[in-house]
């Protein structure tokens, strides 16, 4: 066995209007037929794994922020919130008029107003994020297969998304399911944009030591590549942690390597560097 790469997908292998670079696709092509392993390893639920991703040629994946693994189709691993966590989380969210959507490998399902609700915010995260034009943007140009009107009480949860009205918001939830796992994503601190809340204990670390018994490998042949703080456990677990110059400044500071933007060619200017192609 070659080596172990665990891309992330968004500002990774994806750029942020969601085009795969030619070079990636080439760089993770050529990496496997030189015997190496790839891994997709996302905040993304399987249901947001288009076939286009797939297509591009991967081992398997780690999604939902490490809640699912799979490797070549097989189900190596998948923790759920709770039918109950659930209940008491949109129940939450409900009362603190927070809109909300759910994560789960079924699909995405959206709060009654979330799109109307959310747009503010994530015109401002693709505009953080260098999206052309993000003011033109729908939420389903962010969100293409959202299902709205669904069931919003379920039993196939990987994460919950909440929009934030201020940090106060994402305090105050945290305070009140220290039985999940609570974070932000669009931003630090007060600058975030969501919260989310997701499996105790679990993150894209800890669903690598899961793939790693499964396959009978060894950490010391791991590489791992993001560009946001959620990656940091995983690049600190692998043995090589890459972070893309379109990455934030607290990745790019524990990064073994920092290559160019997803943009341009960074994906494969670090596998070429690091003798994968």
């Amino acid at each position: 066995m070659g080596k172990i790469i665990f891309l992330d997908v968004d500002g990774t292998l994806v750029d942020y209007d969601g085009h795969t670079p030619e070079s990636a696709v080439r760089a993770v092509r050529k990496a496997r037929e030189n015997g190496h392993r790839v891994y997709i390893c996302s905040g993304r639920s399987r249901a947001e794994v288009y076939p286009e991703l797939w297509e591009i040629g991967l081992d398997g994946m780690i999604g939902g922020n490490g809640s699912y693994v799979e490797d070549h189709g097989h189900v190596v691993m998948h923790q759920l919130i709770t039918p109950e966590q659930c209940r008491r989380a949109v129940g939450w969210l409900h009362s603190r008029g927070l809109e909300f959507y759910l994560e789960s490998n079924n699909g995405l399902f959206a709060s009654e107003q979330f799109a109307e609700k959310s747009l503010p915010a994530l015109i401002e995260y693709g505009r953080r994020k260098g999206k052309g034009n993000p003011e033109t943007m729908k939420v389903t140009d962010f969100f293409p297969d959202m299902i709205f009107g669904g069931e919003l009480y379920r039993n196939d949860l990987n994460k919950i998304s909440y929009l934030l009205g201020s940090y106060q918001d994402f305090l105050d939830t945290r305070e009140q399911f220290p039985d999940l796992e609570n974070g932000t994503w669009g931003g630090t601190g007060s600058t975030a944009l969501f919260g989310d809340l997701g499996v105790k204990g679990i993150t894209k670390a800890n669903a690598i030591d899961h793939l790693l018994a499964y396959l009978g490998a060894d950490a010391r042949d791991t590489i791992a590549f993001g560009d946001a703080a959620v990656d940091i456990p995983m690049l600190e677990y692998c043995a090589v942690g890459v972070a893309m110059g379109n990455g934030s400044e607290d990745i790019k500071k524990i990064a073994d390597l920092v290559t160019g933007d997803v943009e341009e060619d960074g994906l494969f200017q670090a596998f070429e560097k690091l003798e994968l192609i």
